[in-house]
């Protein structure tokens, strides 16, 4: 045993079947779909809620991101939620008792062109006033910050400046799932593992009354989707039809290097980043494949593109071993913001559009859709309603999407 296997939990399964009615019903025992349950029992007293995972709780998209926890965003509405999940992350081993190895580290985001640079000075501008802390640098200080980057790009990339974004941060994903599974356990909700929905109950007035499962229906005043790359499918139950696309992400991680690369970096121009696992290996990814798909598997054209890159920019992985590659399939909306709320269809309510940035969500999404829930309100999510397409009302933020 190490620092790296949970010795401390209690996971207090429920033994048995799910019960035949609850309030609410979540389908996805990912970060988003435990947070949601754990917010609903711990800040408003609603424990007859029950989690349904497919598979093992953190199985899909929580357990395949790259960890990568930051707020700087492209539009004011983004900027204001991520820090609220940004802040919430800083408090939460305090707060559920368990070690998610969270660690601030701060986030270089290069430029390599007169033009990406004066995007960079923008975003910084913009992530300042909105309370998110970041500063346009240049490269003296980004070699100070880095000494393992290669300023001159190969010769090729010179990098003109970066946005720094002192709060970015990374946090140990599995840690994350399970402190939230622990919390919702112990306040009263139920999880369940290995329990796939297979459907939608629904009333003589189109209404969504439950969920269909091989352990028989589940009844329940509310259902919540929060299954990542899957949405599509079981929206479709519900007759909801949605602004969303699913793609395949890549990511790998190295062999072991010295404990030496403090930030994390990412880069605009040439679309990869880069940052060190509590383990050492270098973990490096981009964003998503262009085309649609809900391949889980990695593909040697990405790993050779990506390592390419990643050497040009940092010589020293040239020396380094690809270890482990991984895929999730991303829910990612034509807007590249989030979905939360309810939806057209009565008892039905969505958690998706997560795309390549749900995981730094987390805590601030499970925390407001439990608020507006219980509620009925909810400010921070309100711009993120899926009725904002029908007003015409898209919050347009390509910059959510990771390197893009």
């Amino acid at each position: 045993m190490n620092e790296f296997v949970e010795t401390l939990l209690d996971l207090p399964w429920q033994v048995g079947d799910p019960k035949p009615v609850y309030d609410v019903v979540i389908i996805g025992g990912g970060g988003h779909g435990l947070a949601t349950a754990y917010y609903l029992a711990t800040r408003h007293g609603i424990t007859n809620v029950c989690v349904l995972d497919a598979n093992f709780i953190g199985s899909g998209n929580s357990g395949r991101n790259t960890t990568i926890i930051r707020s700087n965003y492209g539009i004011p509405e983004s900027v204001h939620f991520y820090q609220r999940s940004l802040e919430m992350y800083q408090q939460l081993e305090d707060e559920t008792g368990c070690w998610i190895m969270h660690t601030t580290k701060g986030q270089i985001w290069t430029a390599h062109s007169v033009m990406t640079a004066r995007t960079e000075q923008t975003r910084a501008l913009m992530n300042a006033a909105c309370g998110a802390k970041t500063d346009y640098i240049g490269p003296d200080e980004i070699k100070r910050l880095c000494p393992q980057m290669d300023i001159t790009g190969g010769g090729r990339y010179p990098v003109h400046g970066a946005s720094y974004h002192h709060e970015g941060a990374t946090a140990r994903h599995d840690r994350v799932v399970w402190a939230y599974a622990q919390g919702a356990l112990r306040h009263g909700a139920h999880v369940f593992q290995h329990t796939p929905v297979t459907g939608l109950t629904r009333g003589a007035d189109g209404r969504v009354t439950g969920v269909v499962t091989p352990k028989g229906n589940i009844a329940a005043g509310t259902v919540i989707s929060a299954v990542g790359g899957h949405v599509s499918t079981v929206a479709g139950w519900a007759d909801v039809r949605l602004p969303i696309r699913t793609h395949a992400l890549q990511a790998f991680v190295t062999n072991a290097y010295a404990q030496e690369f403090a930030p994390i970096v990412s880069s605009n121009d040439l679309v990869f980043y880069v940052s060190q696992t509590p383990r050492g290996q270098m973990l490096i990814g981009a964003e998503y494949d262009r085309f649609a798909s809900y391949r889980q598997t990695t593909t040697f054209s990405y790993l050779q593109a990506c390592s390419k890159k990643a050497v040009t920019m940092f010589p020293f992985l040239g020396k380094l071993r690809i270890l482990r590659s991984w895929t999730g399939i991303c829910d990612v909306s034509t807007d590249f913001s989030p979905i939360l709320g309810p939806t057209t269809t009565d008892g039905f309510w969505l958690s998706t559009g997560w795309g390549t940035w749900g995981f730094k969500a987390i805590p601030a999404a499970g925390s407001q859709l439990a608020q507006l829930l219980a509620t009925g309100s909810a400010p921070l999510i309100e711009p993120f309603g899926l009725d904002r397409f029908a007003r015409e009302a898209a919050m347009a933020d390509p910059s959510s999407a990771g390197t893009r």
